[in-house]
């Protein structure tokens, strides 16, 4: 584990540790399942502005794409002006090519916490004891390789998580594109990181794969959390994007409707 995050990693533990002690006389065997995804929707709950601006900068930077490509392509052999310009560009739309970036960057250290805290076995020298409970009679702190096959009840709870993960997965992909949508005037991507494009979302299965069964309930909550928000995000946008009817002609509009009676 991170040093520098061991002590937060400690803090989390005890909070889903006593969330799990008060939800056992209620959920008995899931109490420590429906902790993790308490808490991860908490944390996420609290990062939620960071989410949104990180989502309304890219799609900026969408919006802009294909103004950023011409540019690229004025100025392809004049790197200076080429910088001004794009620079120039940003400071008119109020944004930066880091817009989209930041946000997440200031998100890693409590996603990172969360997930340390699902794969670690031990936590402060201590076993991590949320490790030891279950879900379906699998304990969360196995792995999907270690257990007795995808034709046993181990196999089947781990391949649920993962058909779960990769539907998330496809959904979070295809609501990407229709918010990239603006920049479709942009140059496509060469062949090779095409494929790479496509694969790269599904990424999460493949790190679910190789973590215990906790760490895969908590991605499949967190990717499940980031999908509603840019389905939010995406509507509010879209809402935003219609114009209001003055109030004069929605009154025009209904005499008409009476004339017309």
């Amino acid at each position: 584990m991170f040093s520098f995050l061991g002590v937060p990693v400690d803090a989390a533990y005890h909070l889903v540790s006593g969330f799990t002690g008060i939800l056992t006389p209620v959920l008995g065997g899931l109490a420590a399942v429906a902790a993790i995804i308490a808490f991860t929707m908490a944390v996420r709950v609290l990062l939620m502005p960071l989410s949104l601006r990180a989502l309304r900068g890219q799609a900026v930077q969408a919006r802009l794409a294909p103004q950023l490509q011409a540019l690229r392509q004025r100025y392809a052999k004049q790197p200076e002006r080429l910088q001004r310009e794009m620079s120039a560009l940003y400071k008119r739309e109020g944004t930066s090519l880091f817009a989209g970036i930041a946000p997440l960057l200031l998100q890693w250290p409590f996603l990172s916490v969360m997930y340390l805290l699902f794969r670690s076995p031990q936590v402060g020298a201590k076993p991590n004891t949320l490790l030891s409970h279950d879900l379906l009679g699998v304990p969360l702190g196995t792995h999907w390789l270690s257990g007795a096959g995808p034709v046993s009840l181990h196999g089947a709870v781990f391949l649920g998580v993962f058909a779960l993960l990769a539907g998330l997965c496809w959904l979070s992909a295809w609501i990407g594109r229709r918010m990239m949508a603006p920049a479709s005037g942009a140059q496509a991507p060469p062949a090779g990181t095409g494929l790479l494009v496509k694969v790269l979302p599904y990424l999460t299965v493949v790190i679910a794969a190789f973590a215990p069964l906790a760490a895969g309930i908590y991605l499949l909550t967190s990717l499940g959390w980031s999908l509603a928000e840019r389905e939010f995000f995406r509507r509010s946008a879209v809402a935003s994007a219609v114009p209001e009817v003055p109030a004069s002609q929605k009154t025009l509009a209904a005499g008409n409707g009476q004339k017309a009676r």
